[in-house]
């Protein structure tokens, strides 16, 4: 159910199983050091055109953001850790080259703080987990999984924690509170 547009409705992600969400980024600490900073804030819309064109990279979606004017960040949604992993260590990759470079600064000591980076990578385990989207398209994890109407997982917050799809095994005393959303074609 990808629209375009915000719709009336409220829905929710249908991810399935554990989501794997990468947050990366960079902190310009020095404005004036373009030739510093400018090379890495390029670089990152370089790795997400090379992830989108091959299909079976991993990467399921991903929101370019900003926490400030120094700071600039990338929340992206993964297949498994196991094919971030593998992106991360790709010989030839854009993200190879970019690290050689950054690595190879460091090592002759040529690194002056002018740009700061940074990733934290999560592995959130099913019933970890939830969504909510009140008139919107689909946007992050939705994005990235898909979304369904509310209902198919639980107008409350603690009902879509305790969805477990089919294969799942659920906590004891714990009750269905919806269909498997690749039942309903999603």
């Amino acid at each position: 159910m990808r629209r375009r547009f915000g719709v009336a409705e409220r829905t929710t992600a249908a991810a399935e199983g554990d989501v794997v969400v990468l947050l990366i980024g960079m902190r310009i600490n020095h404005f004036w050091a373009v030739h510093q900073w400018l090379p890495v804030l390029a670089s990152m819309p370089r790795m997400l055109r090379e992830l989108g064109r091959r299909p079976g990279s991993g990467l399921l979606s991903h929101v370019l953001l900003t926490a400030s004017p120094r700071t600039y960040y990338v929340v992206q949604y993964w297949e498994s850790k196991e094919k971030l992993y593998a992106y991360a260590h790709a010989p030839g990759t854009v993200h190879h080259r970019a690290w050689t470079f950054v690595n190879g600064k460091e090592r002759a000591g040529r690194v002056r703080g002018h740009v700061g980076l940074w990733h934290e990578a999560y592995v959130v385990p099913q019933g970890n987990y939830e969504a909510i989207y009140a008139d919107m398209p689909a946007f992050g994890l939705a994005a990235a999984h898909g979304q369904i109407r509310l209902e198919k997982r639980g107008r409350r917050a603690k009902d879509r924690f305790a969805y477990r799809s089919e294969g799942s095994a659920r906590p004891e005393g714990a009750e269905k509170t919806a269909p498997s959303a690749v039942a309903d074609g999603a």
